[in-house]
C-alpha cells in the first residue's frame, strides 16, 4: 500500500490519516503511517492519537492493534499529568480490553490497571471487570484477590456485575469453596450468578452440588445455559445419563447445544440406536452433530454406516473430514483415510489443519509409506505450521514406524518445546528400531531434566530394554516407576518385565514374577512367557503354561501352536499329533504372518506361501535362482 493524502485535504490534516489507516492490514502499511505522523508532527497531536487508539485497539488486524497500543503507551501513559488525560479512564479501558479479551498476553491488562492506579487515573467499574477478566483467563489468583481487597476498600464489592466477575475468577482458579462463599453472601443474584456456580461445580465433577444450585434457581431465571450446563454435567458421569435424559425432556426449549450434548452422551455410552433416533428428530443439524454420530459409529467398527452419514452432508468442513478420517484410521482402513485426505484437498478445496495432518500421519505410519509422509512434512513446512503438540508426536511416530529413525530424531531435536508425549514417541521409536541403549539414555536424560514421566514412558523404556536385552536397566526402570515416580504399574508394565526376563533366558524368574503379580495376569502375559519357553526349549515351564492358556481360551490358535512347537523341539511327536488333532477338531487355523514392501510408492503385501501376487512367477524364480548366501543376507 502506498500512503497518499486526499487532494482536498492538506498533508498535515488528521482526516486522511484516519481514512488511510483503517485500510492498513500489514506491519509495512502501519510503518508508513507511523513515518507520516512523525514527519508531519501529527504524532504530538493528542486528539488524533486518542482517536487512533480508540478506533483501532479493537481491530481484527494485529498490526493496527499493536500500533494503537504503541501510541497509547508512548504518548498517553507518559502524559498523564495533563488534566484531560489523567482523569478519564475511557482510553485506558479500551487498551486494557484489547489485552483482557484479545489473543495476546492478558497479564498486560493487569499491568495497565496497575499503571492507572500508579498514575492517579480514575478507575471505574468497567476497569475492575476488565482486570478480573484477565486474571480469570490465566489464573492469576493472587492478583485477583488483591483486586477483591481493593473493591472492598472502595465499597464496590456489592456491585452485582463485579461479584459475578469475582465468582468467575475463583472458579477458574479452582477455589470452588471461595466462590460458593461469595455466592451465598450476595444480596442479589441474577441468572449469570447461578449459571457460573452450576458450570463451576459440573466442571469440577460436583454434579450433586450443581443440581442443588440449579433447583434453588428461580424458574424465571433459568435459561438455556442453565439447562445445558446441568445436562453437560450429568452426561460426563458414568451413571448420570438417565438424569440428563429427564432434564432434556423437561426443557422448555432446546438449542443445538442441548441436542448435541445429549447425543454425545448417548454415543459415549454406546447407545447408538437411541442417539440415532434423537439425531433424526433434530429440527436442525450442525457439523458437531454429524461429527459426533460419525465418530460413534466408527468406534463401534461400523465404518460403512459412518461413511453413509458423511456422504449425506452436502457442505463438508474440516471438522467433519477429520472425524471420518479418524474413524478410518481407528478401524485400520488407512488407505481410505488417505484417499479422503487427497479428495478433501483436491475436490473440496479444504485446507487441512493440525488435527487433519496428525490423523493422516498416523495412517501413513500404519501403512509404512514414508514418501507420502515426507510429502506431508514438506506441506507442514511450506505452510509454516508450528511442529508442536500432537503434530510433533505424529511426525516422530510416522518416521519411526516407516523406518527412518534419523528423521524422527531430527524432528525431536528441532522441537522448541518438548512435553512428555514427544519424549514417549521418541523412546518408543528407538525401541522399535532395537536401540535400547539409546532409549534408556534418553529416559535418563528425562530424569536429569526433572521431567515427570508417565505410564506410557515406562512402557516404551521397558520395551526398549527387552528388545536390547538390558535386564538390569529394565529392572531399574521398573523400580524407579514404582518407588520414585509412584506410578502404579499396569498389566502392560508387568508384561514388559516378563518379556525382558524371558528374552534373556530367565524363564523360571519370569514365571515367578507372574505368580507374584498383585493383579491377575491375562492371556497376553502368559503367552509372552510361553513364547520364550519355546525359544529356550523349556518344556518344564512351557507345558503347564500352555495348558493353562488353553483352559483360559481354547479358541486361540497361538497357544496350541506354541505348545506344539515346544513338543516338536523335544521330539515328542505323539504330543504334537495330539495337539494338532485338537486344533482340527476345534476348527482352528494359525493366522499367517504378513510382510509388506514399498516399491516406487506402491505397498506390496505377502503371506506365507502366498501365490496371489500378480508377479508371483518372477518372485519365486528370483528366489529359486538365488544362492544360499544371498537368501541369508535377505533374511537378516
Amino acid at each position: 500500500m502506498v500512503v497518499s493524502a486526499c487532494p482536498n485535504q492538506p498533508w498535515n490534516s488528521t482526516l486522511p490519516t484516519l481514512h488511510v489507516l483503517q485500510h492498513c492490514k500489514t506491519f509495512n502499511d502501519v510503518k508508513q503511517i507511523h513515518a507520516r505522523l512523525i514527519t508531519t508532527g501529527l504524532i504530538e497531536n493528542i486528539s488524533l492519537t486518542t482517536k487512533i487508539v480508540l478506533r483501532f485497539c479493537s481491530s481484527h488486524h494485529t498490526p493496527l492493534v499493536q500500533f494503537a497500543r504503541f501510541l497509547f503507551l508512548s504518548k498517553h501513559v507518559v502524559n498523564t499529568q495533563e488534566p484531560h488525560l489523567g482523569d478519564d479512564p475511557f482510553v485506558w479501558n479500551a487498551v486494557a480490553k484489547s489485552f483482557s479479551h484479545g489473543h495476546d498476553d492478558p497479564k498486560q491488562a493487569v499491568l495497565i490497571f496497575s499503571a492507572m492506579l500508579r498514575h492517579g487515573v480514575s478507575v471505574d467499574k468497567y476497569s475492575f471487570s476488565l482486570v478480573l477478566k484477565a486474571c480469570s483467563r490465566i489464573g492469576l489468583l493472587k492478583e485477583g484477590m488483591q483486586i477483591h481487597g481493593l473493591l472492598k476498600k472502595l465499597e464496590l464489592e456489592s456491585e452485582l456485575y463485579l461479584e459475578n466477575c469475582l465468582i468467575c475468577l475463583y472458579l477458574r482458579c479452582g477455589c470452588v469453596a471461595s466462590a460458593r462463599l461469595l455466592f451465598d453472601r450476595m444480596c442479589r443474584k441474577d441468572s449469570v450468578s447461578y449459571n457460573l456456580m452450576i458450570d463451576g461445580y459440573t466442571k469440577c465433577g460436583m454434579v450433586g452440588l450443581a443440581r442443588l444450585v440449579f433447583d434453588s434457581m428461580p424458574e424465571e431465571q433459568k435459561n438455556l445455559i442453565s439447562w445445558n450446563s446441568m445436562i453437560n454435567g450429568y452426561v460426563g458421569t458414568e451413571d448420570g445419563l438417565n438424569a440428563a435424559w429427564k432434564l432434556f425432556e423437561k426443557m422448555p426449549e432446546r438449542d443445538l447445544v442441548s441436542w448435541n450434548r445429549m447425543i454425545d452422551g448417548l454415543v459415549k455410552c454406546g447407545r447408538m440406536e437411541i442417539a440415532c433416533e434423537l439425531f433424526n428428530q433434530m429440527p436442525e443439524r450442525d457439523v458437531i452433530g454429524w461429527a459426533t454420530m460419525i465418530d460413534g459409529y466408527a468406534k463401534l467398527g461400523k465404518v460403512g454406516v459412518a461413511r453413509n452419514l458423511f456422504d449425506q452432508v452436502v457442505e463438508k468442513d474440516i471438522v467433519l473430514c477429520n472425524a471420518m478420517m479418524a474413524g478410518y484410521v481407528q478401524n485400520q482402513h488407512c488407505t481410505e483415510a488417505l484417499e479422503l485426505f487427497h479428495n478433501m484437498i483436491e475436490v473440496d478445496k479444504l485446507l487441512p489443519d493440525k488435527v487433519t495432518l496428525s490423523i493422516v500421519l498416523s495412517a501413513i505410519a500404519q501403512l509404512g509409506r514414508i514418501d507420502e509422509g515426507m510429502s506431508v512434512h514438506h506441506f507442514i513446512e511450506e505452510y509454516g505450521l508450528a511442529v508442536e503438540g500432537k503434530l510433533g508426536v505424529a511426525l516422530i511416530d510416522m518416521y519411526s514406524k516407516c523406518g527412518s529413525i534419523d528423521n524422527a530424531v531430527k524432528v525431536f531435536e528441532n522441537l522448541e518445546e518438548k512435553n512428555v508425549d514427544h519424549w514417549n514417541a521418541m523412546i518408543g521409536g528407538l525401541a522399535i528400531h532395537g536401540l535400547g541403549e539409546v532409549a534408556f539414555e534418553l529416559f535418563m536424560e528425562m530424569e536429569r531434566l526433572l521431567l515427570q514421566p508417565d505410564d506410557i514412558t515406562f512402557i516404551g523404556v521397558l520395551n526398549a530394554c527387552g528388545h536390547a536385552g538390558l535386564v538390569k536397566e529394565g529392572q531399574i526402570c521398573f523400580e524407579l516407576m514404582r518407588r520414585v515416580h509412584e506410578v502404579e504399574p499396569k498389566l502392560q508394565h508387568y508384561g514388559c518385565m516378563v518379556d525382558i526376563l524371558g528374552r534373556a533366558g530367565y524363564i523360571e524368574e519370569a514365571r515367578n514374577f507372574i505368580l507374584e503379580m498383585p493383579i491377575e495376569p491375562n492371556d497376553v502375559v502368559w503367552r509372552t512367557l510361553l513364547s520364550h519357553c519355546r525359544n529356550y526349549e523349556n518344556f518344564y515351564v512351557g507345558q503347564p503354561v500352555a495348558e493353562h492358556l488353553i483352559s483360559l481360551d481354547n479358541s486361540h490358535s497361538g497357544s496350541y501352536v506354541l505348545l506344539s512347537n515346544i513338543c516338536a523341539g523335544f521330539g515328542m511327536w505323539n504330543d504334537v499329533n495330539r495337539i494338532r488333532t485338537m486344533m482340527r477338531r476345534n476348527d482352528m487355523r494359525k493366522i499367517p504372518g504378513c510382510s509388506s514392501v514399498e516399491l516406487e510408492g506402491v505397498v506390496h503385501e505377502f503371506f506365507v506361501r502366498d501365490i496371489s501376487h500378480p508377479q508371483v512367477g518372477e518372485i519365486y524364480f528370483t528366489l529359486d535362482s538365488s544362492d544360499e548366501s544371498e537368501l541369508t543376507c535377505i533374511k537378516h
